[in-house]
């Protein structure tokens, strides 16, 4: 038999209603809650939805850790076909989802697991770290991808940090390895190297670089690319020559 029942708190991503009185959590389970008061937590079973000001949550199994009493939430922790959207623009998908409601932490974990937020689209097979308060961001496993409207990241190792304004994310800084080759991809060259990094509009590129830009294919050992003025250098290592690709693009 589904239970329904309603809690009165507020939890994470401060912004406007969902469509509940404010201040008002509705939590609907077929299997009820349990609660632990010595350790601080309960549990909610099967099919669980947590519906709240700020963020609606389903998941198979959710425990929630609270510190005075059980509208104290500090933490969630969420398993099996967890989905998680926020007021504040983030969809998150994944086998688990784990999040703090004072730190804004977000930790999600799992194959094809994936987090939106606005203009930010974050995708791994192993796990995806977000902190909303400082922006930072860490995404690791095979297949692991970035993209946002001005680039497309592909690499084992994802990480940086971004900044908002006007529900616009922007990524100031970032870095990006891969065991193969990772890409970065961007509106004027598709990129590889073993590691890279991003800086202040800079782009470094480290071990076997390959920079694809219309006609030309350049290879090297070394690359930086400012991304504002669209200038490159690229050198090589060990006596290795610097080797240029140039196709005639009008035939």
């Amino acid at each position: 038999m589904k239970l329904f029942f309603f809690i009165i708190f507020s939890l994470l991503f401060t912004s406007s209603t969902l469509g509940r009185d404010i201040g008002q959590t509705e939590i609907t389970t077929d299997e009820g809650i349990e609660v632990f008061q010595k350790e601080k937590y309960y549990l909610l079973k099967k099919n669980v939805i947590i519906l709240s000001d700020t963020f609606e949550l389903k998941a198979d199994l959710v425990k929630v850790y609270f510190d005075k009493d059980l509208y104290d939430i500090i933490k969630i922790e969420s398993t099996g076909n967890v989905t998680l959207k926020s007021t504040r623009g983030v969809i998150a998908i994944g086998n688990k989802i784990n999040f703090s409601t004072k730190k804004e932490n977000i930790n999600v974990y799992g194959d094809k697991s994936s987090l939106v937020y606005n203009n930010i689209n974050m995708f791994s097979d192993k796990s995806i770290q977000v902190n909303n308060l400082s922006g930072e961001f860490n995404i690791a496993g095979d297949k692991s991808r970035l993209k946002s409207e001005k680039i497309e990241i592909f690499g084992d190792i994802i990480k940086g940090f971004y900044i908002s304004l006007n529900n616009i994310n922007e990524i100031k800084s970032l870095y990006v390895e891969d065991k193969k080759l990772a890409n970065i991809i961007n509106e004027t060259s598709n990129m590889f190297a073993l590691k890279a990094n991003y800086n202040n509009n800079i782009i470094e590129l480290f071990e076997k670089v390959k920079v694809i830009r219309g006609g030309e294919i350049i290879t090297g050992d070394y690359a930086k690319i400012n991304t504002k003025t669209d200038s490159y250098k690229i050198i090589s290592n060990n006596n290795e020559k610097v080797k240029v690709l140039i196709s005639n693009t009008n035939e």
